[in-house]
């Protein structure tokens, strides 16, 4: 596919509407199915190194596999061992389960109190396909409250993509708010009406809480270290992704207990394996799976968009 350069006006679509476009170096815009759609762009993601982490790789191959498949791997950082039937897995018995992964300790030379996981196939739930058309409302949205779109994309792409869904604690529509969390910023939640499904009114309760929340208390907690940052780096997104979904206070803690002494990348591999409060495996997941999504995303716009625009503002 090749990549043109589209240099915006001052009469360009963007300016006419009256968006901040402080975001334009960042981003494409493509030609899909004969739509023109905007997406943040993940070159960075190549460019530091990000792929090369085997969390990013397995998580990855993770949403992309059917539940039918399975993959075996080391916990502490997803070291694919083998692919096995997802339904095979289920019938074992427990002591069948715990020899199998005995043997494999000892086939792979691991530690005995080494875990394992088997880990399903996803590519039921993570349908980018579906939530491609999504992203460009959900960026103009979140540009729209003067909040990095980079957080409309990652969250789109992984908290409930292309899907209207309730989870299991309550959170709902395509970024997926509590009750509570949505009416706080305005959107109505009763027997009647849930404003959470209206996808204008859902990303802009996300952006603002989004503004005046998570992105301030990433900031409170990293001054506290005395960590320097640049807003716009991956990993400083990442470390709000992380209180996105864990919580401030769950952050702060593992944060505490790496006791980092900068921020980088290094600081978000120290996150994936320390646990701290509430800090557990879900969270440790969760910046992986924004890795794993830009990454897929990346490819889907190279391969399935006929035609791709670089953008910068004048």
């Amino acid at each position: 596919m090749k990549l043109r350069y589209l240099l915006y006006s001052s009469f360009s679509l963007a300016y006419l509407t009256g968006y901040s476009q402080v975001w334009d170096k960042e981003q494409l815009e493509v030609v899909h199915k004969a739509q023109v759609l905007r997406v943040m762009r993940s070159d960075v993601l190549f460019e530091d190194g990000w792929t090369s982490l085997p969390q990013a790789k397995f998580w990855k191959k993770i949403m992309q596999l059917s539940p039918d498949s399975s993959v075996v791997n080391v916990a502490k950082n997803r070291q694919e061992l083998l692919c096995i039937s997802t339904k095979t897995w289920q019938l074992k018995s427990q002591e069948a389960k715990n020899i199998f992964k005995d043997s494999l300790r000892a086939e792979y030379g691991l530690n005995a109190a080494e875990e394992i996981y088997v880990t399903p196939g996803k590519s039921d739930f993570y349908q980018f396909g579906k939530v491609f058309n999504q992203l460009g409302r959900g960026i103009e949205q979140f540009e729209k409250q003067g909040v990095d779109p980079w957080y409309a994309q990652a969250i789109l792409l992984i908290e409930s993509p292309g899907q209207l869904k309730k989870s299991v604690s309550g959170a709902y529509g395509p970024f997926q708010l509590m009750p509570d969390v949505a009416r706080k910023w305005g959107l109505r939640v009763d027997a009647s009406r849930d404003d959470r499904s209206d996808f204008d009114k859902s990303a802009y309760a996300a952006a603002k809480m989004m503004r005046a929340f998570y992105i301030p208390e990433a900031r409170k907690i990293l001054n506290a270290h005395g960590i320097s940052y640049n807003e716009t780096d991956l990993w400083f997104r990442l470390y709000v992704m992380h209180i996105y979904h864990a919580g401030p206070g769950n952050v702060s803690a593992v944060t505490k207990k790496i006791q980092p002494r900068e921020g980088s990348m290094e600081l978000i591999k120290q996150m994936w394996i320390n646990t701290a409060a509430g800090f557990g495996n879900s969270s440790q997941n969760y910046s992986q799976l924004a890795i794993a999504a830009q990454w897929i995303l990346h490819e889907y716009v190279y391969t399935s968009c006929e035609d791709i625009f670089e953008c910068a503002s004048r």
